[in-house]
């Protein structure tokens, strides 16, 4: 089997924004969490293209024939207790009948990939708790959780409340 028939990871381009949006609100839908904004690729646009120096790194799973059909998109953050940059990755999503075919472990090692390059010796993310496909994939990579509970409050602009 030669590279152009095997699923492949590899950076977003500019090209892959529609294709996105579309899977972050199927990933929504899977989460049963909002939709995404009605102008996502071009938010998404902004911050993963728009700098010289962007602000989030994103990571596309596409299969033989070109379809993108999943993504993990990361920032980096700081954790205060270990005084240090780690890599968060906020999504990891494939679309169904592509997961188990290791495309998800692909998208991780990007992610981990990424931390490296930055000099990160730690990623984090978060999964919902009824998610046991995912806890089940996350542990089989060796991944520890924590248990904590997200909390999101909104400020002045966009969702606030008056």
């Amino acid at each position: 089997m030669n590279d152009d028939q095997r699923p492949r990871v590899r950076p977003a381009r500019p090209t892959d924004l529609p294709r996105l949006a579309e899977l972050a609100a199927e990933h929504a839908v899977y989460e049963k969490a909002a939709p995404p904004a009605p102008d996502l690729a071009d938010r998404l646009a902004a911050v993963l293209f728009g700098a010289e120096r962007p602000r989030a790194r994103c990571f596309v799973a596409e299969i033989p024939g070109g379809e993108v059909v999943g993504y993990a998109s990361c920032a980096p953050e700081f954790s205060t207790w270990q005084a240090r940059e780690y890599l968060h990755m906020d999504c990891l999503f494939l679309r169904d009948g592509h997961r188990g075919l290791g495309l998800g472990a692909l998208l991780v090692d990007a992610v981990a990939a990424e931390a490296r390059a930055l000099g990160m010796t730690q990623v984090q993310w978060q999964t919902p708790v009824w998610n046991e496909g995912a806890r089940r994939f996350y542990d089989s990579m060796g991944a520890t959780a924590s248990e904590k509970l997200r909390y999101a409050l909104p400020v002045a602009g966009e969702g606030a409340s008056a």
